[in-house]
């Protein structure tokens, strides 16, 4: 079985989905028509006195055209001839996978179609039995060229499994789990053979549960490649710390929840991981002897301090006074008002390169704000959120003094009209203001501020205020939390089966995109 349409068909076909995939889901295969001769055959076929170009088309060719499409449109491409769906089975590098039990009889007829496939998403619900030992050791068989593995919610994989599969994909770079069974073995199992591993990102790892006789974890041969460690809700984080202190390329390090004394770790961790630039802290055991600690690191680039209320201005200080590079400052100081102007002032005073600040649940006033204003002249996003301080004279100071700044973001702060009216002379380069939930703002000033200035984006929500949360245990925004690079949406599972994108296009469940059209704050 073939196809036969126009080259000009094809290609407008081709533009149609790609443009308006969502709008009309089935242009893409509207003007293809079966051929006459069979495929093997290799001659046109004639629709409408036209010949058949496509089907002279190297595989090459077809297997980029392909690629332009989204997941849908292949699907339905797939559906047309047996040569359409063999190139579009082999082009395709990006597959999710329903990992229910019942995956297990269909891996070897889904992976022949698939043989190329590079990242990998196994997924099962949680109220489902997900695939076994044996099924991810078949998997590891036909997808040697594995780089990239998520699984979620797959409760029936155990050490011995992931150890199969490790020794089978050792060219694995990137590993995300979360809310699965295995234990330290299964993962120092993957760390001992995966040498290229670059990332690791480790969430509720529930064979991780007894302190007293939990297995370290690492370092193995992947602590020389890895650069990226995140590990969520553990409840014995720190017996990855043996891991983290021997990733001595480690660039960046996300923790969040996990449990145990980090104030201890972090100078073993400071010392022999020196070149680290990027680290987020959330709900973590941790005061400013860890902060103090983590100043040593002085290629710092961007820190996130969530909800650490034992982390004062004392531990700001040090922060400020030896990472002067930093570009990227993140603080939710939970109400605890250990933070404030003191530890602000320093980071003014000593971190001219910074480019974005994100204060929730701290009471900035004029003084650190206006410091903050005239040293760092690069600062170009602004979040206040949740502060009883910043009123109109605050926001006044703001657009008087940042002139580089592009986006502001203020939510439940007691701000009115007047500020607004502040930013109609002031941060000529601002492009993006959102207000939310500050009750003395009205539309009317929002207009008024749009009417002055057509080019600025004003955002204006005037909901109620709810309950402050600005967590962020997921890399995500919360309700309260500000979060410049918002997630992209994760890769949903299609037809119960699996759903998977072009081989050459973003995947949107490994990379995240710099936004501020989500809610910010």
């Amino acid at each position: 079985m073939g196809q036969s349409a126009s080259t000009a068909a094809a290609v407008s076909s081709c533009r149609e989905s790609k443009n308006h995939s969502n709008r009309s889901k089935i242009k893409s295969t509207a003007l293809i028509s079966p051929m006459l001769a069979e495929e093997s055959a290799g001659c046109r076929g004639i629709f409408d006195g036209v010949s058949d170009y496509i089907s002279d088309l190297p595989d090459e060719c077809l297997a980029c055209i392909f690629q332009s499409l989204g997941s849908g449109d292949r699907k339905r491409c797939s559906l047309v001839c047996r040569r359409w769906l063999r190139i579009e089975g082999q082009s395709r590098h990006r597959l999710s996978l329903d990992a229910q039990k019942e995956l297990r009889p269909m891996i070897p007829s889904l992976f022949s179609r698939f043989d190329a496939v590079t990242k990998l998403a196994l997924k099962c619900g949680r109220r489902s039995e997900s695939i076994g030992d044996e099924g991810l050791v078949l998997i590891s068989l036909r997808c040697r060229n594995l780089r990239r593995l998520k699984l979620r919610a797959c409760r029936e994989l155990t050490d011995t499994g992931m150890a199969a599969f490790a020794k089978n994909c050792k060219g694995l770079k990137k590993l995300s789990c979360g809310s699965c069974t295995f234990g330290a073995k299964g993962m120092n199992a993957v760390l001992e053979n995966c040498s290229s591993l670059e990332e690791l990102s480790v969430k509720r790892l529930r064979g991780i549960t007894d302190v007293a006789a939990a297995e370290p974890i690492g370092p193995g041969i992947a602590a020389l490649s890895l650069k990226t460690i995140c590990l969520k809700e553990l409840y014995n984080g720190v017996c990855f710390g043996p891991l983290i202190i021997g990733a001595k390329n480690l660039r960046t390090l996300k923790l969040f929840r996990c449990s145990g004394d980090w104030d201890k770790l972090f100078p073993i961790i400071t010392d022999r991981v020196p070149g680290v630039v990027e680290i987020h802290l959330e709900r973590l055991q941790v005061s400013d002897v860890g902060l103090a600690a983590i100043s040593n690191c002085l290629d710092l680039e961007i820190l996130h301090l969530v909800k650490t209320p034992e982390c004062t201005n004392v531990g700001l200080v040090s922060i400020a006074e030896r990472c002067k590079l930093l570009r990227k400052l993140h603080i939710d100081g939970w109400k605890a008002n250990r933070i404030g102007d003191e530890g602000l002032v320093a980071i003014a005073k000593s971190c001219s390169n910074l480019q974005e600040l994100v204060l929730i649940g701290v009471n900035p006033t004029k003084v650190s704000l206006q410091m903050l204003a005239s040293s760092c002249l690069n600062l170009e996003r602004l979040a206040l959120c949740g502060s009883d301080t910043v009123g109109d004279a605050e926001i006044s100071c703001i657009a008087t003094k940042c002139i580089a700044l592009k986006k502001l973001c203020i939510k439940s702060c007691p701000v009115n009209d007047n500020g607004l009216e502040a930013l109609v002379a002031g941060c000529p380069n601002l492009v993006k203001v959102k207000v939310k939930k500050c009750r003395g703002v009205t539309p009317e000033g929002a207009d008024w501020l749009r009417a002055s200035r057509p080019l600025l984006a004003v955002n204006l929500d005037t909901g109620e205020p709810e309950h402050q949360d600005a967590s962020a245990s997921d890399g995500g925004v919360q309700d309260n939390g500000v979060e410049f690079p918002p997630m992209a949406a994760p890769v949903t599972a299609t037809n119960n089966v699996a759903s998977s994108s072009s081989g050459t296009g973003r995947s949107t469940s490994f990379k995240s995109r710099f936004s501020f059209n989500k809610p910010c704050c």
